[in-house]
């Protein structure tokens, strides 16, 4: 550890850094456990890190010490922009403070590639802060994350299980998740009620399977939105001749959305495009 850095505990006091229960806050401490998800995103050097809701700055600390040429803090909390401001003392020309909210930012402009993002992410955002970033995920080399276990559970569920989703097949398309360690709540102050999950997402060269993003969101989130029913009933709010849109897929009508593969809704979402296409003609 570098030694002009204090304690964070004594950061936390000095700036009254008490976790905020609306900005989904549970600050990590522990630098074994920081080093851990640092030395996890990969290699650091020569890369642009961004971090999102550093806190005190305990993995923005590691992150710094781990080689990042550079790390961009995102942070919504005016006391913790000061408390990182003196970390920034001791990395010169090393760190960036956004003072902002990450949801309405895009973190491609922030920084020159190589990209990574890592960060220990406000339970309460975390989810709409990935859906975002999967639609740029080309522009990041990889993201470690920190979610809520059920979460991760969810990026990397196969179909038939009960974690299985939307959240599943659009991560799934672009990218590859990886489960990679869980967290205990007692490494928190205050420690959450839930066991957390480190995540690595690697994008991939080429999507999974040929489709338009967009349609293949709505084609999701139409099959989801009625999950446990056959596909017939629950695909009508597509506005297309919905035996037309299985029987060009290959799929069969009583199947249901649990069960697709990521190629498979791949595949409704290309025919849902020729026959909206054909509609309009």
């Amino acid at each position: 550890m570098n030694p002009s850095l204090p304690p964070l505990a004594e950061v936390i006091r000095r700036h009254r850094l008490s976790a905020v229960k609306s900005l989904g806050q549970h600050f990590l401490l522990d630098a074994n456990l920081t080093a851990r998800i640092a030395r996890a995103a990969g290699a650091l050097a020569g890369r642009h890190v961004i971090e999102i809701g550093p806190g005190p700055g305990g993995l923005t600390r590691a992150l710094l010490l781990a080689g990042a040429k550079h790390v961009t803090a995102v942070e919504r909390d005016a006391r913790a922009v000061v408390a990182l401001a003196e970390l920034s003392l001791s990395f010169p020309g090393q760190l960036t403070i956004v003072n902002g909210d990450a949801l309405e930012i895009d973190p491609v402009i922030l920084t020159a590639p190589p990209r990574k993002i890592v960060a220990n992410l406000p339970y309460n955002i975390a989810t709409p802060l990935l859906i975002g970033w999967l639609k740029k995920i080309a522009a990041f080399e990889s993201l470690t994350l920190m979610f809520q276990k059920e979460v991760a559970l969810r990026l990397v569920a196969m179909p038939g299980s009960k974690d299985y989703g939307r959240l599943s097949v659009m991560t799934q398309w672009c990218a590859e998740p990886r489960l990679l360690f869980d967290v205990n709540p007692r490494a928190f102050v205050p420690p959450p009620k839930v066991t957390s999950t480190v995540i690595q997402i690697v994008p991939r060269a080429t999507p999974l399977a040929p489709c338009a993003r967009e349609a293949l969101e709505r084609v999701v989130a139409a099959a989801f939105g009625q999950r446990r029913k056959m596909l017939r009933a629950p695909l009508k709010a597509l506005g297309v001749d919905v035996g037309t849109l299985l029987e060009t897929s290959g799929i069969e009508p009583t199947e249901r959305a649990e069960n697709l593969t990521v190629a498979q809704f791949a595949a409704l979402a290309r025919a849902f495009v020729s026959l909206s296409r054909d509609g309009a003609g």
